[in-house]
């Protein structure tokens, strides 16, 4: 992937709390960031989006608005990111747009990310290259993540290290020399711990684990939430989403302690579940790779310093955002989108099957011409 190219790449992620786009100039010995923007996702979008990961009347008709939406405020960060490096939509080689995932179900063969690449297409008239789960799925495959090769193209070092995304979920990349990468999602990041922080103070998010910090985390209801969900014991290669951990899936484990929870401050469950995902990744890592040496962390959970302290700690090594190793925290999977259209303009197999368990790599992605 040589090749002097720009491109642009789009992430929406499943906190489901905005887009962010980097526009990438490839062909260097290393890509180059030139622009960066993210776009709030507005609030009946953002509704939407999430009542859209059940089922419910008038389903099909709604998931077409809602990516026609989604294809328009992608267009306003295209717009931004190319007013922003002063170049112009005729340079630009390919847009990589995800997609907003609302249903991941690779055990049944699939996986479903909102999207309306056509659209997105002639609103910038660049080329868009889309949809680059379902290949991977096809192959048997968990379609996820995809973001390690990137993470190895971009932050290999002498000594094992990981890669952590604290997005909607974690994911988390184990690079060592001399052995193959492993990638899988590790579990929820930021999704309950946005879900519960809103019911219970109108806030989106827990900003900088504020309310966290004035609650206290139960040991009790920890251990019971590490060791009722057999999915967190499961090895490499896995994967989740929202069809797992919801709403639902914490109410239910909360309902077996409704005498003891009483004692509890809604603050105390949300120092609990910051914990979780901190223990969660922890254990993942012990498990599958106990000398990793330094952790890496990107995504939006980095603004969590709250959460990033409960990291350090149960990780028991350097946490470090990958902003230490010249990539914006924030702008590492949209790059990475932008790396997987540069993979596919060049037909290169960028799935990791060692990550995805696909019967071989596959080039990803479609193509919607401008």
């Amino acid at each position: 992937m040589n090749t002097p190219r720009l491109l642009i790449g789009l992430m929406s992620g499943t906190s489901t709390d905005g887009v962010d786009g980097v526009l990438v100039r490839f062909g260097g010995p290393r890509p180059e960031l030139l622009a960066q923007a993210d776009l709030p996702m507005p609030a009946p979008l953002r509704q939407e989006l999430l009542a859209l990961n059940a089922s419910g009347p008038g389903e099909l008709e709604r998931a077409a608005l809602a990516s026609t939406a989604l294809a328009d405020l992608y267009a306003d960060v295209v717009r931004a990111l190319l007013a922003q490096a002063g170049v112009a939509a005729a340079d630009i080689a390919a847009i990589g747009a995800h997609g907003q995932t609302v249903r991941h179900r690779p055990e049944q063969g699939y996986t479903l990310q909102l999207n309306a690449p056509a659209r997105l297409a002639e609103r910038c008239g660049i080329d868009v290259i889309a949809d680059f789960r379902s290949r991977d799925v096809a192959a048997g495959g968990q379609g996820a993540p995809l973001v390690p090769a990137f993470h190895a193209a971009m932050f290999n070092a002498d000594a094992p290290r990981a890669v952590l995304n604290l997005g909607g979920i974690a994911n988390v990349t184990l690079l060592a020399p001399g052995r193959p990468i492993v990638g899988f999602d590790t579990g929820p990041a930021n999704m309950l711990l946005d879900d519960w922080c809103q019911r219970h103070t109108g806030q989106p998010y827990d900003r900088d684990g504020a309310y966290a910090a004035s609650g206290k985390p139960d040991d009790n209801i920890l251990n019971y939430l590490l060791a009722s969900e057999a999915w967190l014991k499961l090895a490499p290669p896995k994967s989740t989403g929202r069809d797992l951990f919801n709403r639902a899936w914490l109410d239910q484990r909360l309902a077996a302690w409704t005498g003891y929870c009483r004692a509890l401050q809604p603050q105390d469950i949300q120092a609990t579940l910051q914990r979780f995902t901190a223990r969660t990744v922890a254990d993942a890592i012990a498990a599958n790779a106990p000398d990793t040496r330094e952790v890496l962390v990107c995504g939006g959970g980095v603004r969590n310093s709250g959460l990033m302290r409960d990291l350090q700690d149960c990780l028991r090594r350097p946490v470090r955002p990958t902003d230490d190793e010249g990539v914006p925290a924030q702008a590492v999977e949209a790059m990475a989108f932008a790396w997987l259209a540069q993979a596919f303009l060049d037909r290169v197999p960028a799935g990791l099957p060692e990550v995805t368990g696909a019967r071989g790599p596959r080039v990803l992605g479609a193509l919607y011409p401008a």
